[in-house]
Order: structure tokens, then sequence, then C-alpha cells
């Protein structure tokens, strides 16, 4: 699979957590309608996550890979459900809920993501609509997964916060 998004953020990308104007106006107020704030970090919460994925093995013996993106990202957003920032910009925008443990039992799908993509893949929550599971990879980038198939969503979490909640149009993932 491959997508060939451009993007202004590298998955590497370092930015100050406390920032006031790190996302776009209606997204930073749908985040923070929702209780995040800048400096929100909920390590507790997240390692308890870790702990559960890493213990959870399917009947078919597959098991989920956890690393220091997915745990960062569960830190900072995760236990909160976002609305959408308005209406949407180019698809109807998706409300957010950040649980990895709504993909617990996907163990397969996330690992066969990351085979395709080359790398290892991590839930991180669903579009609360029903529409999709969500997925971190080892690097931070994002992906929706669902059953048209997989999304780029953003080369880290800041931009697939703004991807979703504010409606953009997401790259379909392809095989090459």
């Amino acid at each position: 699979m491959a997508a060939s998004p451009s993007s202004s953020v590298s998955a590497g990308a370092s930015y100050d957590r406390s920032s006031a104007t790190r996302f776009p106006v209606s997204v930073d107020t749908a985040l923070r309608a929702a209780g995040w704030q800048p400096g929100r970090w909920d390590i507790k919460q997240a390692e308890y996550w870790a702990d559960a994925l890493r213990d959870h093995t399917t009947p078919a013996g597959h098991r989920h890979t956890v690393f220091p993106a997915a745990v960062e990202a569960w830190a900072e957003f995760g236990g909160l459900s976002y609305g959408p920032a308005g209406p949407g910009r180019q698809i109807a925008p998706a409300p957010v809920r950040l649980d990895p443990l709504t993909g617990l039992h996907l163990a397969r799908t996330f690992a066969d993501l990351g085979r395709a993509l080359d790398t290892h893949v991590c839930p991180l929550g669903i579009e609360t609509d029903g529409r999709s599971h969500l997925a971190i990879d080892a690097g931070g980038r994002v992906y929706g997964i669902d059953h048209t198939g997989d999304w780029y969503l953003g080369a880290g979490i800041d931009e697939a916060l703004t991807t979703l909640l504010t409606g953009l149009q997401p790259v379909r993932l392809t095989t090459a």
C-alpha cells in the first residue's frame, strides 16, 4: 500500500504541546469543548491502555504492538470524545473517540495494515458514527480503517484530528 500525500507536518515533527496556536481555531475549539487543553498528559491512563493491549491475544494468536507514538497520542488526547469543528470542508466531519481499547479485538486487522505499510500499527480510537477504526503507526502517522478500505489521515495526530474534525478528504491507501 502506498500513500503519497504531501504534508507540511513531518511524522517526527517537534512542537510545543502547550502552544495555544497549534490547531486551527475551529479544531482548537472542538478539542477544548471535549476537555482537552494544551499540556494535557494522562500517562497513567495511557500506560493502562498499553498494558491491556499488550496482554490481549486473539483466539488465533494475534497480538498488538505498542510503541511510543501511540502512548504519547493516548496520553494527550485519549479518553475524550471530540465533536466536529463545524460544517465539513470537503466531506462530512467525523466525531471521534480516542480510546485504543475500541480496537482491542482487531489485532489481526492492525497487524495486516502494518505489514502492508512496512511498519507497526496500533489502535487509536474510532469515528463514533461507526464509520471507521483509527490507527497510529510507529512513526506517528494516523490511518482510518473502514468497510471501504484504508485511509491516510495525517502525518501526526494533530493533522489527523484536523482532517477528521474539519471534514477534509483523507487519502485512500492503494496497493503499489
